[in-house]
């Protein structure tokens, strides 16, 4: 059974897609079903840019293990790039 259930977060970046680089302002990120994937479930995670409508969509689906792994990547990278560039974390 699919559960909808949707966390949205905000953002300020960009993404390459199919058409090039876009701007994007959302992520939608889920554990359901794939799309594509051979896996029963993944965490999906779909860029868009609501602001100009959300048409185009950068999407990701990942094991439950590679999210978690990819979570710990991206905290590590972002702790020692502030580091070394002496940013703080916002």
């Amino acid at each position: 059974m699919c559960s909808y259930i949707v966390e949205k977060a905000a953002l300020v970046g960009s993404a390459k897609g199919g058409k090039g680089w876009m701007r994007i302002d959302t992520a939608n990120v889920y554990f359901d079903h794939p799309y594509h994937s051979t896996l029963d479930h993944v965490l999906a995670i779909d860029f868009t840019n609501e602001g100009e409508g959300g048409r185009d969509r950068v999407a990701v689906e990942l094991s439950a293990q590679s999210a978690r792994a990819l979570v710990e990547r991206i905290l590590a990278a972002l702790a020692s790039g502030e580091a070394a560039h002496g940013a703080e974390a916002v």
